[in-house]
């Protein structure tokens, strides 16, 4: 046996004896008791803001969670704006700014199809994306996705609204109108 050895080898057997310490470390199973913890629960509450897996916050899981207000809607313009205007342009023709430098346009938001697709959605693919489109379930919080699936439902109106569409009292102020 070669000098130096016999060190080698108690240096070996010292280093492969922390195994069992570093395999074996204490932890708590999920929801058990935890001394010293807040409320003495080893399960911490989600802070603030934090958004859930596939949580739509919606009781009828075709509409949204709140009544229709202009607060949401301007909201939801905003939103759009940020998220969904680079691809899908500011009237939402597939023109957007990173389509004009090379990116694949997707669909109009005015065909007949999409017109016709509930509310419910855009907000399905907002969370989790379809074709090219990133899935933003992520990055944009349930009420903003709302938020903006309400918006895009207002521009398609804004683009195929007809007089047909007005109530009584509208459709007489505009005939007044020269």
């Amino acid at each position: 046996m070669k000098a130096g050895m016999p060190a080698v080898i108690v240096a070996l057997m010292a280093v492969a004896a922390c195994g069992d310490s570093m395999r074996d470390q204490p932890r708590y199973d999920p929801l058990s008791a935890a001394q010293g913890w807040p409320h003495n629960q080893s399960a911490r509450v989600p802070p603030e803001g934090t958004v859930a897996r596939d949580d739509s916050m919606a009781p009828d899981p075709q509409s949204p969670p709140t009544a229709l207000s202009r607060a949401q809607l301007e909201r939801g313009r905003e939103r759009y704006g940020i998220f969904c205007s680079p691809c899908h342009g500011g009237s939402g023709h597939g023109d957007g700014m990173v389509v004009q430098r090379g990116f694949p346009a997707p669909p109009s938001l005015h065909s007949e199809r999409l017109r016709a697709a509930p509310l419910r959605h855009y907000y399905d693919v907002i969370s989790g994306g379809i074709g090219r489109m990133y899935a933003y379930g992520a990055r944009v919080p349930p009420q903003d996705r709302w938020a903006i699936a309400v918006y895009i439902r207002a521009l398609q109106l804004s683009q195929h609204a007809t007089v047909d569409d007005l109530a009584p009292g509208e459709r007489k102020a505009l005939e007044k109108q020269p």
